[in-house]
């Protein structure tokens, strides 16, 4: 394994540490609820796609419905080859210019970074 992609597991890691940082604080309910709502994304994304995934959690008003979709948004623009100006994913993903390509790219990257943060929700979370 390169040194490059250690680096992005780390980063990946930091980012998912500090999102589910935020939740340690609210009450055990809702912790229960952002860590249920952590280890259910992947197998959603994986079953429905990532933009139908997406446009799920906008619809939910749940306070652990926007904080995912906010962390997950925030993590895989930013790791995106071409920079975008949108600050959320499902917004990027309707644009006409995102192609097959870019699409799968960051759907891999949303489980990656999903995969860290299921982790710790778990770990964390009471």
């Amino acid at each position: 394994m390169s040194a490059r992609a250690r680096t992005l597991m780390q980063q990946r890691a930091e980012a998912a540490w500090k999102a589910v940082s935020e939740v340690k604080n609210l009450s055990q309910e809702d912790q229960k609820k952002h860590a249920a709502l952590a280890r259910r994304l992947p197998a959603l994304i994986r079953s429905s796609g990532l933009g139908q995934t997406l446009a799920f959690l906008r619809a939910k008003k749940g306070r652990e419905h926007d904080w995912i979709r906010n962390h997950l948004s925030a993590w895989v623009l930013s790791q995106l080859p071409q920079k975008s100006s949108h600050g959320d994913l499902l917004d990027w993903i309707l644009q006409k210019e995102t192609d097959q390509r870019s699409y799968r790219y960051a759907t891999q990257e949303a489980l990656a970074y999903l995969q860290w943060l299921k982790r710790f929700a778990e770990s964390e979370l009471k």
